[in-house]
């Protein structure tokens, strides 16, 4: 096992053991590839969520949010074209009994191929020192040129065999890369197969195909439904955005990886509507606008990239991943897509229903193009954890386990601890508590020495630690501890509102 597979293992351990993330049904000997969230979980998932909102509704005009239900009419699916086009390219290997998804395979073949590469460009800067010139490098290194025109011939012929379904040629691409299953390490593979997506369910009690509905797969198609609805309630000039958070399912046959990829999750969506021939404009900026929104984290420009996709969706004119380095690689976390005028055309088409808008400045009418941007919350929740999980080892020899996570996200933003569980400390750290609370989510802990009671915020992941001793009663003076610095102030009460805004409040990641 890698070190990274054991950071994951470490990651899914201790997500379990603090209530951030339980395996379902767990007395029940649990459900495949379904999580729930615990009380603390709750807290992050939220938090993610009310940063992602004010970033695209609360700090942008012409930005809404709706909250679309999950059921939707099924003519819906047939004209966003999941009932006939939502599959994925399946491909069992014989010996391990495991199935995988055939262009997954040959992507991390290829991640393999420009992992190479890139130590082979941090060689030659290690060499060259501040004379490196790394985009001459790359296009003069016999070993990287070659190695890139490997990957981009790879990607050719997988771009063919995806958009044109050449399923048995997908098969054959595999064979010829010698790619071997990661369990069983054998090149036994059956033939590549086509798989549906969608939760297919009944409506009401009478059983039949008339009754047929689906578990929505993605929410953007509520929004695109309700495009008019909005429009002429909200009075909303193009180019205006619809904004959504909620769950969608997918069958995934393959679901693995923690909460990486699950059957139930959660999408933060949101569709930007803009005038035909625009589109490329938009797409430009949403691109970087939402990677802004992932630096501003803190986490480092080298843990994120952008990744064009190798075959475009059928209603896409241009498509690209922000991918993020999780545990097992980097893996997509947000897509943004021009989807040109398809969506609202089709439902145009299948509804009989106009969805055009109307424009007063120029008197015409048009369909608008859409760019969206959608990510999944689960996958974000992971990158998070990932990034913020530590095993610090101290200046003094002993260890601990941190969570860093972004101050504005943490789900406590400050523990209040009496030093003693008598002598008045518990009901003056309630009156402090009592304080806060109102503006910070804040936790009471009394149990264990002080020491103790600091590691366990820091694994939880708590930007402040208030410690209530004796003095406080004469000087109304508490001592506020760090969680990433670890050091220690003695302040007044009356200041600790401020100290503790300073440091967690959203706007430090809105507007920096």
């Amino acid at each position: 096992m890698s070190v990274q597979e054991d950071k994951l293992k470490d990651i899914i351990g201790h997500a379990k053991e603090y209530g951030f993330v339980f395996p379902s049904s767990e007395i029940y000997d649990g459900l495949s590839a379904t999580y729930d969230y615990g009380q603390l979980g709750a807290e992050l998932k939220n938090n993610i969520k009310n940063y992602w909102w004010k970033a695209m509704v609360h700090m942008h005009e012409n930005i809404v949010g709706i909250d679309a239900a999950i059921f939707m009419h099924p003519t819906t699916w047939k004209a966003s074209g999941h009932v006939d086009a939502f599959n994925d390219p399946l491909i069992d290997n014989k010996d391990s009994k495991k199935r995988y998804r055939a262009d997954v395979l040959l992507e991390e073949h290829m991640e393999k191929i420009r992992a190479k590469n890139e130590k082979e460009i941090e060689k030659g800067r290690a060499k060259f020192g501040d004379s490196f010139d790394e985009a001459t490098f790359r296009n003069t290194n016999p070993n990287v040129v070659r190695r890139s025109a490997e990957i981009k011939g790879i990607e050719d012929k997988m771009r063919d065999c995806l958009e044109n379904s050449k399923l048995d040629e997908l098969k054959c691409l595999i064979d010829d890369l010698g790619i071997v299953c990661p369990i069983s390490g054998s090149k036994n593979w059956t033939e590549v197969r086509q798989f549906n997506l969608m939760f297919a369910t009944e409506l009401g009690s009478v059983s039949g195909e008339s009754a047929k509905i689906y578990l929505r797969p993605e929410t953007a198609q509520g929004i695109f439904v309700n495009f008019l609805n909005v429009q002429k309630s909200g009075r909303m000039k193009i180019p205006f955005g619809i904004a959504q958070i909620g769950k969608a399912f997918r069958n995934e046959i393959v679901a693995r990886q923690f909460i990486f990829r699950m059957r139930e999750f959660e999408q933060m969506e949101m569709q930007f509507f803009v005038k035909p021939g625009e589109e490329m404009k938009w797409y430009e900026y949403w691109k970087n606008f939402r990677m802004k929104w992932h630096m501003a984290l803190g986490f480092g420009d080298k843990n994120y990239r952008f990744h064009d996709h190798i075959k475009l969706a059928h209603y896409a004119n241009a498509a690209c991943d922000i991918e993020h380095e999780f545990p097992f690689g980097f893996k997509e976390l947000e897509g943004i897509h021009s989807r040109t005028d398809f969506d609202l055309k089709q439902h145009e088409e299948f509804s009989g229903k106009k969805l055009r808008f109307f424009d007063p400045e120029t008197n015409e009418s048009y369909i608008p193009f859409v760019v969206e941007t959608s990510i999944g919350l689960d996958r974000m929740f992971l990158a998070i954890l990932s990034q913020s999980y530590k095993n610090e080892k101290l200046e003094d020899g002993t260890e601990r386990v941190v969570l860093s996570i972004p101050p504005a996200l943490a789900p406590y933003k400050v523990a209040v601890l009496p030093l003693v569980k008598k002598d008045g400390l518990p009901e003056k750290a309630r009156e402090i508590i009592d304080m806060l609370k109102l503006d910070f989510n804040t936790q009471y802990d009394e149990k264990d020495s002080i020491g103790k009671r600091y590691r366990r915020q820091d694994a939880i992941g708590t930007p402040f630690s208030v410690t209530v001793d004796h003095d406080t009663l004469i000087d109304h003076k508490v001592t506020i501890r760090d969680r990433d610095t670890m050091l220690q102030d003695r302040v007044l009460i009356a200041d600790l509102h401020r100290i503790i805004d300073e440091k967690v409040n959203m706007r430090k990641l809105l507007v920096g």
